[in-house]
C-alpha cells in the first residue's frame, strides 16, 4: 500500500498515534500531584476530538454496508 503524506489512510495513523500519546499524556498528568485540572480538561477535550476525526475518517474509508 502505498501511502503518501496526505491520504486518508496517512491521515487515519498519525490521528491513531496522536490520540495514543494524549491517552498516556492524560494518565500522567492524572496520576501527577497537584493535579492541573486545566491542562487535564484540554488534554481530554483534544482526544475527544481526535476521535471524532478517527471515526470520520474510518466511516469515509471503510463506508457501512448498506441493509
Amino acid at each position: 500500500m502505498d501511502l503518501n503524506l496526505h491520504s486518508p489512510e496517512r491521515q487515519l495513523i498519525e490521528l491513531k498515534i496522536e490520540h495514543a500519546d494524549l491517552n498516556a499524556l492524560v494518565d500522567l498528568t492524572a496520576h501527577a500531584l497537584p493535579i492541573d485540572e486545566i491542562l487535564l480538561r484540554r488534554l481530554k477535550k483534544r482526544r475527544l476530538q481526535l476521535r471524532d476525526q478517527i471515526s470520520k475518517l474510518e466511516l469515509l474509508l471503510d463506508p457501512p454496508e448498506p441493509a
